[in-house]
């Protein structure tokens, strides 16, 4: 009842920005980047400009969706989580029916967006995506630690679907554009459940450092990930993707978290956690920057 009092409160202009809050816009924002890291990448020949816009608006409609419905499932949890309270449906602004049917309609919309506009490929990707972001990521959250590997699949898909939408299909470069986003989730992730992890505690949500108060498992896979990610990241030039000013790019780029990820080991603070999370989010797209203006400056 308090759920429904808030949300008839909402203005006419403050109910469609809590639908936008709804989308997760700093997570659909890194998809739309992979995607169009992913589509200019794999591209042959000038780009499609037209091709690329509908791909972004549609992977935004799949991505905004998907989020939508990860919150109408979460969304017991998210009311528990000082993070996540002030969402819009834990805090009453937007009720569970009208946030069901604004996640399905706008993943059906997206993905039939994708197959009728751009290919069925990229299409079948971005679906998948969704699906297994909410059929397995999102129920596994409250069972296992591995969960977080589980959901760095999904997670590393967006590049695939604008290599898919640029190629119509799904070659080498796509797959090594998904590698280096899944290992480079570790040290994001792992930075924000360090930050939070009393919050999903709360929860019920079993992220590794809910289980691992000291740290050592949290770190060491925060390290291990960020030193197999430098490596990671160098295969576009191994491969005749990039060349050899993206290789020593990458690799100091690479070297530049890691070393990030040992000093914030060194304490385990929330506060170092925080610079790490921060690193994270400059690396990736500074790294696909760099890959992007690679290909450019080659052609």
């Amino acid at each position: 009842m308090n759920e429904l009092r808030a949300s008839e409160t909402l203005s006419a202009s403050e109910k469609p920005w809590a639908y936008v809050v709804l989308t997760k816009p700093d997570v659909t924002f890194l998809v739309v980047i992979t995607t169009v890291a992913g589509f200019y990448l794999g591209s042959i020949g000038p780009l499609d400009w037209r091709l690329l816009l509908n791909t972004v608006a549609a992977t935004m409609l799949v991505a905004g969706g998907t989020a939508a419905l990860n919150q109408y499932v979460e969304r017991e949890m998210d009311a528990l989580m000082r993070r996540t309270a002030a969402r819009p449906l834990p805090s009453g602004q937007l009720q569970p029916r009208e946030v069901l049917i604004f996640g399905v309609v706008a993943i059906v919309v997206g993905a039939t967006w994708l197959a009728l506009v751009v290919n069925g490929l990229s299409a079948l990707v971005a679906l998948a995506t969704s699906v297994l972001y909410l059929g397995l990521y999102t129920p596994l959250k409250t069972r296992t630690t591995l969960s977080t590997a589980v959901g760095a699949i999904p997670g590393a898909l967006p590049p695939l679907i604008g290599w898919a939408a640029a190629r119509g299909s799904l070659s080498l470069g796509g797959w090594v554009l998904f590698a280096i986003l899944f290992f480079w989730q570790f040290p994001h992730f792992m930075a924000i459940a360090w930050i939070y992890r009393e919050d999903y505690a709360r929860a019920g949500i079993r992220m590794l450092p809910t289980v691992d108060p000291k740290g050592n498992a949290t770190f060491r896979q925060i390290i291990m990930a960020s030193a197999i990610l430098v490596w990671v990241s160098a295969l576009p030039s191994v491969i005749g993707m990039a060349g050899m000013r993206y290789f020593f790019g990458a690799l100091i780029l690479g070297m530049f978290l890691l070393q990030v990820g040992l000093w914030a080991n060194r304490s385990r603070t929330n506060v170092r956690a925080k610079w790490l999370m921060h690193a994270t989010i400059v690396h990736i797209p500074v790294l696909l920057a760099w890959l992007i203006l690679d290909k450019l400056t080659t052609r």
